[in-house]
């Protein structure tokens, strides 16, 4: 740093230019490649050392340091950051992750606060301010609060500022496993319509095995489909003792962020820098699997009522409406005559289930033979907003009234 130079006398003030100013050099694109939204996710396991809970801080200054550049470069980033149990452990000196969810909910009480202002330390020598933003499924599963974070994370990447997300594991009434964290980024990226989701973890990629104990095992550099690959690939490894995610977390959250229309990646967090030559595609490439996004990426709505509701019942549709659900001029609408029964109690306006019977139980049966139909009776095709509730519908079940828009999956 330097001071300015004194400002030297003029007899008269320029007139404005008409040109523009060309952009300074630090926010250029680098080697052509236009400004990008990126999410990047960092597990425990990256952020404190596995036995003695220390944060790594040598790995997270070298992950502030690209993230920084990435936005000298135009880029706009979010981090989703794990560890604020690792954290609470290593203030508490606790050897081992507690079993209960209650010892868990205090410990992320404890490391939370501690793991925010050593991500601020860090970002604050390189002078990027930096914001945290806490969610739970219910923040999300509410349409409003959803849109009201939506909005908040887009104002706080227009003002420049690097979102720091990590799950609100302290008020979270569930198992903390939303809650791997891999779930919650990809989530975060279909939220903000992000370019590019990157999982940063403790391998370099998707292997057919666990290269740990298989040496056969092969990386698999690009996925075109995430249910394909589940044929190809074992994911029998488990998350750090810290952690909860593993392989098979981060294959549901690349399934849920390509569907979005998100480009995700999985590859090490001990290069950090990988994230600028994945994402400028320079030779040679850097140890990486890269998951295509989708070419018919899912609407906003649709994509919120397939991966954030919990669905409190199910729809019971025959074969006739399935089909025409499943045709994309239909908008998702289902009519009551389409209706078979449904399953559960829920509300109008509630997420439901939209189901079909499994190999056609009760297609032939009479009418007065009507039975009970179960969870095991049926398969999902999608999800959707009811309009009326479970009683409602099977009052109103074979009649032409509008009961729910299929929004997921098949629908």
């Amino acid at each position: 740093m330097h001071s300015p130079s004194p400002p030297t006398p003029s007899p008269a003030t320029p007139a404005p230019s008409t040109t523009p100013a060309p952009a300074p050099a630090s926010t250029l694109p680098r080697n052509g490649v236009p400004p990008q939204t990126i999410v990047i996710k960092l597990g425990t396991s990256s952020i404190v050392h596995e036995t003695t809970h220390q944060p790594l801080l040598s790995k997270l200054s070298a992950i502030v340091e690209v993230v920084v550049d990435l936005k000298r470069h135009g880029h706009r980033v979010v981090l989703v950051s794990s560890g604020a149990i690792g954290v609470g452990m290593r203030r508490m000196r606790m050897e081992r992750r507690p079993g209960s969810l209650v010892g868990k909910q205090a410990l992320a009480a404890i490391g939370q606060g501690r793991l925010i202002a050593l991500w601020d330390n860090l970002f604050s020598q390189l002078e990027q301010p930096i914001a945290q933003i806490l969610l739970t499924r219910g923040d999300i599963s509410d349409r409003t609060r959803y849109l009201n974070a939506v909005n908040t994370l887009n104002e706080l990447l227009s003002m420049g500022v690097v979102p720091i997300v990590n799950e609100n594991d302290t008020v979270s009434v569930s198992e903390i496993k939303f809650g791997d964290n891999d779930t919650l980024s990809a989530i975060t990226s279909s939220m903000i319509h992000a370019d590019y989701l990157f999982l940063l973890t403790d391998v370099d990629g998707l292997y057919t095995a666990n290269p740990r104990k298989e040496p056969g095992a092969r990386m698999i550099e690009v996925v075109e489909s995430v249910a394909g690959i589940r044929r190809e690939v074992s994911t029998n490894t488990l998350g750090s003792s810290l952690g909860t995610g593993g392989m098979e977390t981060k294959l549901i959250a690349a399934e849920i962020a390509t569907a979005a229309g998100v480009t995700t990646v999985i590859t090490t967090s001990q290069s950090p820098q990988n994230v600028f030559k994945i994402i400028d595609r320079v030779l040679p490439r850097p140890p990486h699997t890269l998951f295509l996004a989708s070419p018919t990426p899912l609407r906003d709505l649709k994509a919120w009522t397939r991966n954030t509701l919990n669905p409190s019942g199910s729809v019971v549709v025959d074969g006739g409406a399935y089909g025409v659900l499943a045709k994309r001029e239909s908008g998702g609408r289902l009519l009551a005559v389409g209706v078979v029964g449904v399953i559960g109690v829920f509300a109008a306006g509630q997420a439901v289930r939209v189901v079909v019977l499994a190999g056609g139980r009760g297609e032939e049966e009479g009418e007065g033979e009507e039975k009970e139909i179960s969870e095991s009776d049926v398969i999902e095709v999608g999800r959707g907003l009811a309009n009326y509730n479970s009683a409602q519908i099977m009052a109103v079940k074979g009649l032409n009234r509008l009961v729910s828009v299929c929004y997921g999956m098949d629908c």
